[in-house]
């Protein structure tokens, strides 16, 4: 088969999330626009054709690498981000009163620090940049990885952020949660002032649909409906983390992740613990991925060491 071990994993956990959905969609009767939805699963499945063109016809094992993986990534955000709107609503049982209150054990305040950043606007505003980078350093990361033929590193990550996000959403499905931001006001010209990313009117709509659910489901509309634990900040770990082998990107997203944390408190309208949360996820899911692909792996990378086994 064109998929590699490691791929196959992955293709499998997807598979099986597009399942669910399918079924999910069925028993709840929820509309989707498939329209919209149409041209980002033809992306990712003409990437994952073009990967798998070079891989069969044997023309750039990089390029196949980077190809699959990021074909493989497109399709898994479409049917995760759909699965965790097909859980809505998910009623009143939220648990942020409960993290808030630990927040407050701790000395943290949302609203507070929203204040406080307001007093350094220009500083509040480039945080809403590293917190919108998240996106563009994992197609970095994946185009980095992947031309330049680590195998390993590249499925240890893509694994990581299938389970890591599947295990996030699972979580907050049993014990959902929106942020701060659903629960406290912010004056407008301080959101002005800071450009806020996620503000009250955020929040509001994250009210709404744990209450109401979802009429249609639409890549237009799609927000991030989990505050704890912090999906945000496993990604920021899972670029620092996967990009050590390549030490100028590692360099280079180790800077913009330093001040992740306070940008995701701030625009991404978190509790603190949320981080921790999300630490806690990312560890785990690091260390499951690694065990999952521990295996030998009898194809080449590029003809250098066994797919699976390079370093990084």
């Amino acid at each position: 088969m064109a998929l590699l071990p490691a791929e196959r994993v992955v293709a499998t956990c997807i598979g099986a999330i597009y399942l669910a959905d399918a079924v999910l969609v069925a028993v709840r009767g929820a509309a989707i626009d498939w329209a919209g939805y149409a041209p980002l699963v033809s992306v990712g499945l003409g990437l994952l054709a073009l990967g798998l063109f070079y891989r069969i016809r044997q023309r750039d094992r990089n390029i196949a690498l980077a190809g699959v993986t990021a074909g493989l990534f497109i399709l898994f955000t479409i049917s995760v981000s759909v699965f965790n709107y097909l859980l809505l609503p998910v009623g009143p049982r939220r648990i942020d009163g409960l993290l808030m209150h630990i927040d407050g054990l701790m000395g943290y305040s949302w609203p507070d620090l929203v204040m406080a950043m307001s007093t350094m606007p220009t500083f509040g505003r480039a945080l809403g940049f590293v917190y919108m980078s998240s996106l563009f350093q994992f197609v970095l990361l994946i185009l980095t990885l992947g031309l330049s033929g680590r195998a390993a590193a590249l499925h240890r990550f893509l694994l990581t952020g299938v389970l890591a996000v599947s295990l996030s959403i699972l979580f907050w499905f049993a014990f959902p949660s929106s942020g701060p931001s659903a629960y406290f006001e912010i004056p407008a010209d301080v959101i002005s002032r800071l450009g806020m990313v996620v503000g009250p009117a955020y929040g509001e709509e994250l009210n709404r649909l744990a209450l109401d659910g979802v009429s249609l489901i639409s890549p237009r509309d799609v927000l991030g409906l989990v505050a704890f634990p912090s999906v945000h900040l496993v990604m920021a770990l899972m670029a620092v983390w996967f990009s050590y082998s390549v030490r100028p990107l590692f360099v280079l997203l180790a800077l913009i992740n330093l001040p992740m944390p306070l940008a995701v408190l701030l625009h991404g309208g978190h509790h603190l613990v949320d981080l921790f949360g999300g630490l806690a996820v990312f560890a785990l899911s690091v260390a499951l991925s690694g065990r999952l692909l521990a295996g030998p792996v009898p194809a080449t990378d590029a003809g250098r060491m066994p797919l699976g086994q390079t370093t990084g």
